[in-house]
């Protein structure tokens, strides 16, 4: 199999995590997100890049590109990262991607496909809106796909459900307004170098997936 490295991008509520975390056990390759990133790197308390992270995430406020692509930079030279990686949602912007891929260039790598998960707003509105968190452990939950066993009370520790504020429909509805208005120009870059692949995320999980692993072998990016 040639190095795995893919990128994975969509609105919110397009199933970006759950169809990374699928590619990612099957291949063996890490599944990456910036999220995750900064909590790691956040652990380290003592070096300059964890105070310069905190500045930031400390008072609400977006980590400049600078930061975050040395971050993605770093986290692919990792030993897991050497026969492939998936970034999940990473890059963000147009510059992100033009600087995203300066950086993998000067690390000897190449980004052999990105996978665009298209939704519909009312399946994003759906999955959203009907998720729920517990306030003590964290746990969540789907009123329609994984429902606690007793209504509003957490299955794992009893704790209160609640519906997070960036779930209810008017925060859901700009947040995918402001997504699709960054998301054009790099779906544009990747398209120009002929590496996009557009894939409904209305679509079944497993269904994207078969669709994800059918472009890998018709790429001859893996074997059959």
């Amino acid at each position: 199999m040639n190095h795995l490295n893919l990128i994975i991008l969509g609105p919110p509520g397009a199933g970006k995590g759950t169809q990374a975390d699928l590619i990612a056990r099957k291949y063996k390759i890490p599944h990456i997100s910036t999220g995750d990133m900064f909590r790691e790197v956040l652990k380290d308390e003592g070096s300059e890049l964890a105070r310069d992270l905190r500045e930031y995430v400390e008072k609400g406020e977006l980590v400049p590109d600078e930061i975050v692509l040395k971050m993605v930079k770093m986290r692919l030279e990792h030993d897991d990262a050497q026969s492939g990686f998936i970034l999940d949602g990473f890059p963000r912007t147009l510059e992100q991607a033009k600087h995203l891929d300066d950086s993998l260039i000067q690390i000897g790598k190449n980004i052999n496909l990105v996978i665009y998960l298209e939704a519909s707003f009312n399946i994003i509105l759906e999955r959203l809106a009907g998720r729920r968190v517990c306030l003590h452990c964290s746990a969540n939950y789907h009123i329609k796909y994984s429902s606690p066993k007793e209504e509003g009370v957490c299955d794992r520790c009893g704790g209160e459900l609640y519906q997070r504020e960036d779930d209810k429909e008017a925060t859901i509805r700009r947040r995918v307004e402001i997504y699709l208005e960054q998301i054009e120009g790099i779906i544009g870059f990747y398209n120009q170098k002929e590496c996009l692949l557009k894939i409904s995320g209305d679509l079944d999980a497993g269904d994207v997936f078969k669709l994800v692993e059918s472009q890998l072998v018709k790429s001859n990016i893996i074997g059959n």
